[in-house]
């Protein structure tokens, strides 16, 4: 049994193994069509329940398909369903739960949750986004550079933004797969103190992009932010904006990526997000083959 729940928790080896599975099963799928199954059903029999306290589109479209595929059932529950902390301990609800189905996949909002759901499950848990990482999107992103522009060992990444729960992950695949990450934002908005000696730490954001491989943002605003907390990020970050003057100071063929979902022309122009350096969509349906490489590793399967 083995949990998924941050990059910088899993051997490189394995990462690697994770991205290059994700690799072979799309490749397995050119010119099927998207409702096919897997060819070798690795989740037959197999029931995976996805936990979502946070709303989500690409995640649990992603891994409800993936599982589908392989083919495996899923059981879909929402925080209002589980009612996660509180009434019946998650201690006791992994143990439950863990009587049930066979992997584990949550999205909340405290990393707490996901710790004490994998420590008393005794099936794998997968981490489908924390306050504090989200693993599964950036090894759907580094899958995606690779397709694009090769190994991502040695090349530089830069973030322009709010150094939030993805450029934690962020950080953590840049040492895990060897690659040069560069940070610009305002202070206020920095990268956890415990990140910055692996990282390069720019303010100024046409310096930071040059010499860029990839650049990737993401929203500078959370839907549970309020109104004022809104209007003081955009004043923060409105210079950290990633358009076309910026990107013409990276590399010529440098890729820009973003999570999605985007609120263009803030963070990001259309220009850009629809641009000849846009990879935007296929890091999207990558979510879909990182993820189920991901299953399958835990499971072993």
């Amino acid at each position: 049994m083995t949990d998924f729940l941050d990059i910088d928790k899993t051997d490189p080896k394995d990462l690697r193994k994770i991205i290059d599975s994700a690799h072979s099963m799309k490749k397995a799928r050119t010119g099927q069509l998207r409702g096919t199954l897997d060819a070798d059903q690795p989740l037959a029999n197999h029931m995976v329940a996805l936990i979502f306290e946070k709303p989500s589109t690409r995640t649990r479209v992603s891994f409800d398909v993936g599982v589908r595929q392989m083919g495996g059932q899923t059981l879909v529950l929402s925080g209002a369903d589980m009612q996660l902390g509180h009434g019946e301990t998650i201690a006791d609800t992994a143990r439950v739960l863990s009587r049930y189905v066979d992997l584990i996949m949550i999205r909340t909002f405290e990393e707490q949750t996901l710790l004490d759901m994998a420590e008393y499950a005794t099936v794998p848990v997968i981490n489908g986004l924390t306050n504090a990482s989200h693993p599964c999107q950036i090894m759907a992103d580094i899958m995606t550079f690779e397709e694009h522009a090769g190994p991502i060992k040695g090349r530089k990444v830069v973030w322009s933004g709010d150094g939030n729960n993805v450029f934690t992950s962020f950080a953590h695949a840049a040492k895990q797969f060897e690659f040069d990450l560069t940070f610009t934002g305002p202070p206020p908005l920095d990268p956890h103190p415990s990140l910055h000696a692996g990282i390069t730490i720019e303010r100024d954001p046409a310096k930071a992009v040059q010499g860029a491989d990839l650049v990737v943002t993401d929203t500078w605003v959370s839907m549970h932010d309020p109104q004022s907390a809104r209007e003081r990020r955009h004043n923060q970050l409105r210079g950290y904006q990633v358009n076309e003057a910026l990107m013409a100071k990276a590399k010529p063929d440098a890729l820009f990526m973003h999570c999605l979902p985007a609120h263009r022309e803030d963070e990001a122009t259309s220009a850009v997000m629809d641009g000849p350096n846009s990879v935007i969509f296929d890091e999207a349906e990558n979510r879909l083959h990182a993820q189920k490489a991901v299953m399958r590793w835990c499971l072993g399967v």
